[in-house]
């Protein structure tokens, strides 16, 4: 008699423990959902969201607004680098509330217009 009343409220508070636990969140690291790299022609740069919609705009280093372009959630596009100038300019990724940001420098190689994406 005594140990089915000690099984029984064993049971009671391990089944109170589970409905009074909160259920737990899924937390994303801090791994951006976004992905940014070199297009095939390596004229410029292709970016593709993830999960949600995204805002991309590139900046002059007069943080003058170049180009601002709205991808769709798990969307994708390049952005062709070669009309612009040489000199730094800073591309910036918004989505779900996290901000990428990269600095590209556009120069001259070998009397060809390239660009490199700083980290």
């Amino acid at each position: 008699m005594k140990n089915s009343i000690k099984l029984t409220a064993l049971f009671l508070l391990a089944s109170a423990g589970l409905f009074a636990a909160v259920p737990a969140k899924t937390v994303k690291a801090d791994v951006p959902s976004v992905t940014i790299s070199a297009l095939a022609s390596n004229k410029g740069i292709a970016v593709k969201a993830a999960d949600a919609k995204s805002i991309v705009m590139i900046y002059d280093q007069d943080k003058n607004v170049l180009r601002k372009d709205v991808l769709a959630a798990n969307g994708s596009k390049g952005y062709v680098l070669s009309g612009l100038d040489y000199g730094d300019y800073t591309m910036e990724v918004t989505t779900a509330g996290q901000v990428v940001k990269k600095n590209i420098h556009v120069y001259s190689e070998d009397k060809t217009k390239t660009f490199i994406v700083q980290e």
